[in-house]
């Protein structure tokens, strides 16, 4: 191995390659499990979303006005807070086309929301008791961004009317809607939007160990004659949803990393072949000083598990690094699990085994004078 350390790089790096991939791909999916659980814990699961389905008719129904009062009296529940559509658009300014909203809609809101939705206010202000009265607005980030507003006091053309912006929104990860809105007070939106008083969205922070339960009565409670339409959901289980569908996106990129895996065992295969022809007189030379075909095949086993073994120790490290620089960049934290690398070292000396058998059967049958004389 010493006397060629090319043909020793260039076998160990293909499985290298194939170790890195397989430790990149379930250090990825575990940053970013970490991630999705760190931001769980900070913003709580026990956050339900009610909203309004469909009648028998096929209609959309709607939620009373009084059913954000009715669930506030269920007593598990410790927070509550609503938006409702108002149907009124936003533009950057009256000289934009009609129509041309850009997928935004304007939402009634109370000072509660944010609180219970776990939002942040990135730049200016949230609305309160004095501003939700007057003609006074907070973006979401995705509004924000396609209407290329976010300096606080900029004006907006809202339902007719110019409206003040006051504060620009962090996404909101449990209530991705809000992210595309324009937010008003709710007695704004009632004095010049026209807007009905119905809530479109209710949002409700309830006990973590009642939250089952509290999920169980709340189609009832917020609209008592038709329970059935009326939907309550869990924002988290989204989160939830979508780690599984990466989850099944991870067992299929692992499937690829074994393949590579299983390349670089070819590549070895081949490079230990290449090395018994070149090295029968060698073999001969021990087999006529006495060595044992048990011995002959230990020598090239060994020598095929050490090729492996560096491929695996290396690609452990480049798999780490790869994990490590992409949750930096994301900002997650870096997990690589210790079976991960444990797996991909052990599956390495698996693929070497096999790999060395055949060559290193193949030199312990060469009898001394056949090896001598290079035939």
């Amino acid at each position: 191995m010493r006397t060629r350390p090319l043909r020793v790089f260039l076998s160990a790096l293909g499985i290298a390659i194939g170790v890195a991939a397989m430790i990149a791909v379930v250090g990825i999916s575990g940053s970013g499990q970490a991630e999705v659980d760190r931001r769980l814990d900070a913003l709580g699961t026990n956050l339900l979303r009610v909203a309004p389905g469909q009648t028998l008719t096929g209609d959309e129904a709607k939620l009373p006005p009084e059913s954000v009062a009715m669930i506030r009296r269920v007593p598990p529940v410790q927070q509550v807070a609503a938006t409702g559509e108002t149907g009124a658009d936003i533009y950057r300014n009256e000289r934009i086309a009609i129509g041309h909203t850009g997928s935004l809609h304007v939402l009634a809101a109370g000072a509660d929301l944010l609180p219970a939705v776990g939002g942040k206010v990135r730049k200016g202000r949230w609305l309160d008791s004095v501003t939700q009265e007057y003609p006074a607005v907070v973006l979401g980030s995705t509004a924000a961004r396609r209407l290329d507003v976010y300096t606080p006091g900029t004006r907006v053309w809202l339902g007719d009317r110019w409206f003040s912006l006051i504060g620009v929104l962090d996404p909101v990860p449990l209530a991705p809607e809000i992210d595309s809105a324009a937010l008003v007070g709710w007695p704004a939106a009632e004095k010049y939007l026209r807007f009905d008083g119905h809530p479109s969205t209710v949002y409700v922070r309830a006990e973590d160990s009642r939250v089952t339960s509290v999920r169980a009565v709340l189609a009832a409670t917020a609209y008592p004659e038709r329970p059935g339409e009326v939907q309550v959901s869990r924002p988290s289980d989204a989160l939830a949803a979508r780690e599984a569908t990466e989850s099944a996106l991870t067992g299929l990129l692992l499937g690829l990393g074994g393949v590579a895996l299983l390349v670089g065992g070819v590549g070895v295969g081949n490079t230990m072949v290449i090395s018994v022809l070149e090295r029968r007189p060698e073999i001969g030379l021990r087999r006529a000083l006495g060595a044992t075909r048990g011995q002959i095949r230990t020598q090239f086993v060994t020598e095929s598990l050490l090729l492996s073994l560096i491929g695996g120790l290396g690609g452990t490290v480049l798999g780490t690094l790869i994990t490590a620089g992409y949750a930096l960049s994301r900002d997650w934290p870096t997990v690589v699990p210790a079976w991960a690398s444990a797996a991909g070292i052990g599956s390495t000396l698996a693929i070497g085994m096999v790999a060395g058998l055949y060559p290193a059967v193949r030199a312990s049958r060469l009898s001394p004078t056949e090896a001598l004389s290079g035939t």
